[in-house]
């Protein structure tokens, strides 16, 4: 079958439907994951267009995979955390949709709790069992969306869920199909997609999706689940691990329009940020994403970090409000006793912070020399200075004026109060120290030169 392509201006061929492969003995793809050795990336060279959508968003799994990994919240915390990701995502939704767990009376009562906000952004979903009886409680709960485990890679129907394929895909298509009864929009979570046979499971598994929703005349959505972080976003990389192939195929053989597909990764391999942003270049209107990006393992996608990316892709915050995200690193320390690695980007205490005397110098010239934004403007966190034995008469100079709240170059690094605590500090290495010098001594030292 041949499609006028509104977006290319071209005929585009449809014509081949992939078949589900029901091969008798799991395929692991021991080339690229042999296990005993680092895993492998390989290249085909074959390339797919890069369709960003129309809109794209941001969903919330904090709730479900953010507590996989840690203690429970508690109900309050879960209230408080949902609604700065409310002001957050701003009046426009940016952040869409928030999933939580169903089945404990604490996550029941924090879903509740929520509910009574009556907030439209982000909007509640779950995350249940494959069970009819899970499908009546998410209903009663009064959701319109919950989200489904279908594991796909062979690691998961072999040696997991000791099925076949053909087995596997009728069980899942089954409780599909009963969620679709109860009234509940599935969203399939395909666990493993990069490590899973895609053309001869998940697209056809896919295929048979859509004409479940053909069917029944309700959408059922797509979470394609880097579960354990294989993705690569490199051009030209191979099935199963190509982030670009899999969004391209899921939209172009398997009929899921952007607004059904979206990338849940973990960051085993550092990617997690990057594939999370090519899926949105290549055509998923939508990442998953968790606070901090805590989850399971090596973590989740930071929600932080794709607000910052979606604003640097659109060149616009469409409404969100960044600064709240200093409140929540603040929550995170203080009321959940939390310690964010202090060099964590946008949210550690030194993610804006200079050691080096020559940088310092340069801040007293132009803060936007070293910064790599307005963090104070758009974080809440304006850039600091710690003092150690490369920081100079400039670093102390800057220091200086951030504890006094003093305009920018208003001390120069000649004043004589800088060059005396500079004395003091080159006296305590001289001493033999090696640490950086904390901001409560460095305010004795200077609060003793003023009486």
């Amino acid at each position: 079958m041949l499609e006028y392509s509104k977006n290319y201006n071209i005929l585009l061929e449809y014509d081949y439907k992939y078949s589900l492969q029901d091969v008798p003995e799991p395929h692991l793809y021991r080339d690229m994951f042999p296990y005993d050795e680092v895993p492998r990336c390989a290249f085909n060279h074959r390339l797919v267009p890069a369709e960003m959508p129309d809109n794209i968003w941001i969903t919330d799994t904090t709730f479900r995979d953010g507590q996989q990994s840690r203690a429970p919240y508690e109900v309050k915390h879960i209230v408080d955390l949902y609604k700065m990701l409310h002001k957050l995502g701003g009046p426009k939704g940016v952040i869409r949709q928030c999933e939580f767990f169903l089945y404990s009376e604490r996550d029941k009562q924090a879903l509740r709790e929520c509910q009574d906000l009556g907030y439209r952004f982000p909007e509640i979903t779950g995350w249940i069992r494959a069970s009819k009886k899970d499908f009546e409680l998410a209903k009663n709960m009064g959701l319109r969306e919950c989200g489904i485990l279908v594991s796909c890679s062979d690691y998961h129907i072999f040696k997991k869920l000791k099925k076949s394929r053909s087995q596997a895909m009728a069980d899942y298509l089954a409780v599909i199909r009963s969620a679709l009864e109860e009234g509940i929009n599935p969203r399939c979570h395909f666990e493993d997609i990069t490590r899973a046979d895609f053309y001869g499971f998940v697209v056809p598994f896919a295929y048979e999706l859509s004409k479940l929703m053909e069917e029944y005349s309700m959408p059922i959505k797509i979470r394609a689940c880097d579960t354990m972080g294989y993705g690569v976003s490199y051009p030209g990389a191979s099935m199963p691990r190509s982030v670009p192939g899999i969004i391209y195929g899921l939209r172009n053989y398997c009929g899921f329009d952007s607004e059904l597909l979206e990338w849940h990764g973990h960051n085993d391999f550092y990617k997690a940020v990057n594939n999370s942003a090519s899926a949105w270049l290549y055509g998923a209107s939508a990442v998953n994403c968790s606070l901090l990006g805590i989850g399971e393992r090596t973590g989740n996608t930071p929600l932080e970090a794709m607000v910052i990316e979606y604003a640097q892709l659109r060149g616009t915050m469409d409404g969100m409000d960044p600064t709240v995200i200093r409140d929540i690193a603040d929550y995170y320390e203080k009321e959940l006793g939390y310690v964010i690695p202090p060099n964590t980007p946008f949210v550690g205490k030194n993610f804006n912070n200079t050691k080096a005397g020559i940088h310092a110098d340069g801040m007293m010239k132009d803060e936007e020399i070293y910064n790599i934004f307005d963090t104070n403007k758009i974080l809440k966190s304006p850039p600091t200075v710690s003092v150690s034995a490369t920081s100079g008469t400039a670093g102390i100079a800057v220091w200086l004026m951030k504890y006094l709240g003093l305009p920018d170059k208003s001390i120069d690094k000649n004043d004589p109060r800088v060059l005396k605590i500079k004395d003091w500090v080159d006296a305590q290495y001289a001493g033999g120290r090696v640490t950086n010098i904390s901001k409560e001594e460095l305010a004795k030292v200077y609060e003793s030169l003023e009486k």
